[in-house]
């Protein structure tokens, strides 16, 4: 069941109802969405390199929070941090925002987000720093999620940390001993108070029913790729797969999803319209990075990664690089090249 197709049903009615508070990403998001993979998106020329056949063929539109694209682009992002596995025990930690100063997220949302991460990640730069905790320079990987399972809006963010760091002024690597990063609740104390100076001094006022008592979560993660691999799915493809979708009747959309706390599969109905704003208010400003690298796992800190993989006799291969797929011919199966572009005009309203 298509995104696009809800979308073109319950459009008019989804305007009505929330088009005040639909901002300008929201906007780009439904045109793009609507127009993927249709007649009024771009065309592509394809012609077959084995029996000649060819044909005209609409573009994908490229968003990521469109459904049905992007595929391509989550492949190439668990490539290149698979680069970066350490053999080493990994952890999850999560930080989430509490329930009072989520409106004060929406409303001032790049802001907001920048002191998240900045926050968050201080936090667990200087815990791993600490002599009591490990002694060493940390790296690590932060993804902004906007929702829970539930697709509600429930900001917070995950971050992979290896279980070791770098010792500068020893010029060693020190792994982390005990099965457990840091103390999760010390985490959550000095995260909040961080953020709330942060903010404080960025000009927001903060909420005073603000709860006293933030959530970080600490976890073991194995050696990585598994959480890597979940946090791949929502970074580039939207926050609901549309397998996800089981109905769409009698005015209401119903979709399924697993409770994180027993793991049982629930369904949740909504009026089409409602399940529509449910989604596209995940969609993130323009140009904002959900994802970021800190540490030795940063772009800039290449040669010091390689370093640490010397030493723990980490093989690495050279990338042989990843194709992006081709068009098949109808024909025969064989793959179909590009011959031409024919644009189309794009409106954001």
């Amino acid at each position: 069941m298509q995104l696009a197709t809800i979308l073109n049903q319950y459009h008019d009615a989804f305007q009505a109802q929330y088009g005040s508070r639909l901002l300008p990403g929201h906007l780009r998001a439904i045109d793009a969405i609507r127009r993927c993979r249709t007649p009024e998106a771009e065309q592509l020329l394809v012609q077959c390199s084995g029996c000649g056949h060819t044909e005209w063929r609409p573009r994908s539109c490229g968003h990521r929070s469109c459904p049905q694209c992007q595929n391509h682009d989550t492949s190439l992002w668990l490539d290149r941090q698979q680069e970066k596995l350490l053999p080493v025990e990994y952890f999850l930690a999560t930080f989430t925002l509490p329930y009072e100063i989520r409106s004060l997220a929406w409303d001032n949302q790049i802001l907001v987000y920048n002191l998240f991460f900045a926050c968050a990640s201080s936090t667990l730069k200087d815990f791993g720093v600490n002599p009591k905790n490990l002694g060493a320079d940390i790296g690590m990987t932060a993804v902004l999620h906007t929702h829970n399972r539930r697709l509600d809006f429930h900001p917070h963010i995950h971050v992979i940390v290896p279980g070791g760091g770098v010792d500068k002024t020893k010029k060693q690597w020190k792994k982390k001993k005990s099965k457990y990063l840091f103390n999760e609740f010390a985490l959550a104390k000095v995260f909040r108070a961080r953020f709330r100076e942060a903010a404080t001094k960025a000009g927001l006022s903060f909420p005073d029913a603000a709860s006293s008592k933030w959530v970080v979560d600490c976890r073991r993660a194995g050696k990585g790729l598994s959480a890597l691999k979940y946090l791949s799915r929502y970074l580039y493809r939207g926050v609901i797969g549309e397998t996800n979708i089981v109905s769409n009747q009698n005015g209401k959309v119903t979709f399924k999803y697993v409770e994180g706390r027993t793991g049982k599969k629930l369904y949740r109905t909504l009026k089409g319209e409602d399940f529509l704003w449910l989604v596209l208010q995940h969609v993130l400003p323009k140009g904002f990075r959900r994802v970021r690298d800190y540490g030795f796992l940063h772009g800039n800190a290449k040669r010091l990664l390689r370093l640490v993989q010397l030493v723990l006799l980490v093989f690495i291969q050279a990338a042989s690089g990843r194709l992006r797929p081709t068009f098949l011919c109808p024909m025969c199966q064989a793959p179909m090249r590009i011959l031409a572009i024919k644009r189309q005009a794009w409106s954001a309203g």
